[in-house]
């Protein structure tokens, strides 16, 4: 698997230049992400998923694989789109809000199949910012 995600980002990096500012490391972390819909009242709405896993993290994006670049009628690349990513943590889950900036669709020939879709933290409530340092300061460094 690690050759794969190095072969991934190092496509990614071809295409889009490398344009990370944070350390990414590598891991694989369940997660559920669903369209950022605010509703009148001000709560977000979390009607439809995707579930998938994390190719590497950083401070301050993720990069998400997905088996559909899309929730019903709506892009989840779409610009200024914003999702709701649950992530699940090994101490548990939290949630993050983050728009895509890039997205690529993997070949069939990968061992991985489906989507690669890098986003940038836009925002999460203190707690679950706190559990997410936490758990980014004791994972290996590069």
């Amino acid at each position: 698997m690690p050759e794969l995600a190095r072969s991934i980002a190092a496509r990614l990096r071809k295409y889009f230049g490398d344009r990370r500012r944070a350390e990414r490391l590598n891991v694989q972390l369940p997660f559920a992400v669903s369209l950022w819909d605010k509703r009148p009242d001000g709560n977000a709405s979390q009607r439809y998923a995707l579930d998938g896993h994390t190719l590497d993290i950083s401070a301050t994006g993720l990069a998400l694989l997905v088996p559909a670049i899309r929730i019903g009628d709506h892009y989840l690349a779409g610009e200024g789109r914003g999702l709701r990513i649950e992530l699940a943590l090994p101490l548990g889950p939290i949630v993050i809000q983050a728009t895509a900036v890039r997205y690529e669709r993997l070949d069939e020939v990968e061992s991985e199949k489906g989507y690669l879709i890098g986003v940038n933290i836009t925002a999460m409530s203190d707690p679950d910012r706190a559990s997410y340092d936490e758990y980014l300061s004791g994972l290996p460094s590069r």
